[in-house]
């Protein structure tokens, strides 16, 4: 069979509802097949404000991505974000127990439960425990551990945790739209896995998130996720700037930013404005769009300013010779890029996922980052699944041609 399985992600964000179904090739690949997108009007900076809003609205994602698709959803993948995930680093040890010192998966499971032992508040909960390098022995920087030898197992480890009540509201909610969980993503973990180049986590890199209500950020170094931060600011406060300095609705600010807008004033092309309202639409305006780069520049300037704090928190930028991969919704701003290396003094780029087949135009942008990094963890998963399948009959075969080799 050359196809497996259909999954489906989901990504609940500040200001839509995204939802993707693909399907999972043995070789782990994925291909999309269905995408819904819905108006989020449940959530406040990435927390669930209405349980029966949000469901409503991922239903309405579920739906149409269903409908694109034509396979049933019954389950999916589930990001995780807003602003009360946290993070922190944590190591932990054993001894391998193995008499032919021979580390086995078991061991690994050992050594990150032993590194998931943090003091944590009892109102919060660990949604993952994300190893960064294993130590054997002494000799560090091991991916992959299993069936080496050793008789000390060490691991560095990124331990994500959530707000149990947050948590608990957003899965309260995607059930009652009808979905069962099959597993969660922390959303920067996703969308670095969507946008990132191996040889920029090598190297060290940051991935910043930009959605509507939070930029979601993750550092790389060596190859896998060293820091992460979700800071609680993103479009929506760009789009409040514009709607109150131009006096018109949210909505319509929302529109023109879209349509407009330019991070950097200095590119709008010479003479260009619109039309807009004013709110409870009395009366039209002329705005130029060099004013409304303006709005736009200080609001992003911000931002960008406290992601170069938070990063700075965390390790000197001169570690960090790939730069920022910037990504979701507001990525796509013009100028966006040259902006963000005015304020951040490093290499700057816009990352959009790839690989997305025939529907490449619709996925092959950054709002899609996170949904698309969760369908890879999905694919991943499976191609693990399928490995595993596949083991006793591997086995079975290299028996069989010992058998015969000793026979003829």
């Amino acid at each position: 069979m050359a196809k497996r399985d259909v999954v489906a992600a989901i990504d609940i964000g500040t200001t839509k509802v995204l939802a993707l179904v693909g399907e999972v090739h043995r070789s782990g690949d994925v291909s999309l097949t269905g995408v819904g997108s819905s108006p989020s009007r449940g959530l406040r900076k990435g927390m669930v404000v209405d349980i029966d809003a949000t469901a409503r609205a991922v239903q309405d994602a579920v739906q149409k991505a269903r409908r694109m698709c034509g396979n049933p959803v019954k389950s999916a993948y589930l990001a995780l974000a807003g602003a009360h995930m946290t993070s922190e680093n944590s190591k932990g040890v054993i001894a391998v127990s193995n008499r032919g010192q021979e580390i086995s998966v078991a061991d690994v499971d050992r050594v990150l439960e032993a590194a998931s032992v943090v003091n944590i508040p009892s109102d919060r909960e660990i949604v993952h425990v994300l190893p960064r390098h294993y130590i054997i022995d002494g000799y560090d920087g091991i991916r992959d551990p299993i069936g080496m030898a050793g008789s000390r197992l060490e691991v560095e480890a990124h331990i994500v945790t959530g707000s149990s009540a947050g948590l608990q509201n957003l899965y309260r909610a995607v059930e009652r739209a009808g979905i069962e969980i099959e597993d969660v993503v922390f959303a920067p973990l996703a969308s670095g896995d969507a946008v990132l180049l191996q040889d920029e986590k090598d190297l060290g890199v940051v991935v910043a998130d930009i959605g509507g209500g939070t930029v979601d950020i993750a550092l790389y170094s060596e190859g896998s996720i060293a820091q992460s931060a979700i800071l609680p600011m993103g479009g929506e406060i760009v789009t409040t700037d514009i709607a109150v300095v131009l006096r018109t609705s949210l909505a319509q600010a929302e529109v023109v930013k879209i349509d407009y807008g330019y991070a950097c004033p200095d590119m709008v092309p010479d003479g260009l404005a619109f039309n807009v309202p004013n709110v409870g639409g009395q009366g039209i305006r002329d705005i130029s769009a060099f004013n409304l780069a303006q709005i736009i520049e200080a609001r992003m300037r911000e931002i960008f300013s406290l992601i170069g704090e938070t990063v700075s928190r965390w390790t000197s930028w001169h570690s960090i010779p790939a730069g920022v991969v910037l990504t979701g919704g507001v990525a796509a701003t013009r100028g966006i890029e040259r902006l963000a290396e005015d304020v951040l003094s490093v290499p700057v780029r816009v990352g959009i996922p790839e690989g997305m087949g025939s529907m490449q135009d619709m996925a092959g942008v950054p709002s899609f980052s996170t949904g698309v990094g969760m369908l890879y963890h999905a694919g991943r998963g499976l191609r693990s699944e399928y490995q595993r399948d596949s083991q006793p009959y591997q086995e079975l075969t290299k028996r069989v041609k010992t058998f015969l080799r000793e026979l003829f």
